[in-house]
């Protein structure tokens, strides 16, 4: 994940640290909203993956805590603190979208697709 991480940063011009977190929270919403039959599996196969989303496992507060409880909550709270890292919904999505095609490229699109469209509120972004 580090060479993602790092090319998701050049291409955006954000600061890698930054990238890192964000990467991080994607990969938690996936880990802790996702199918549980599926997203074992597939966090597994992506190398580094299970690492950067338990780092950011404990980054809310009890607000938003709360919202990861109710459905769709865990997809708006992941969202916030994509924002109280400092990047712009542009970003956010572009993140994403970077973070996934690479991912896709590389464990196969439908597989994946299957196992982001299991996560409450996150199909607009799809």
């Amino acid at each position: 994940m580090d060479t993602v991480v790092t090319n998701i940063a050049e291409e955006l011009g954000v600061e890698r640290v930054r990238v890192e977190k964000a990467v991080g929270i994607i990969l938690h919403l996936v880990k802790s909203e996702g199918d549980p039959a599926l997203v074992p599996d597939l966090m597994k196969d992506v190398a580094g993956a299970d690492e950067l989303a338990d780092a950011q496992a404990d980054s809310s507060g009890v607000l938003l805590g709360a919202m990861e409880g109710a459905p769709g909550g865990g997809t708006m709270a992941a969202f916030i603190k994509l924002w109280k890292v400092g990047l712009n919904p542009q970003e956010i999505r572009r993140v994403g979208e970077l973070l996934f095609a690479h991912i896709m490229s590389q464990h196969g699109e439908d597989r994946v697709k299957v196992v982001l469209r299991s996560i409450p509120g996150l199909e607009p972004y799809l």
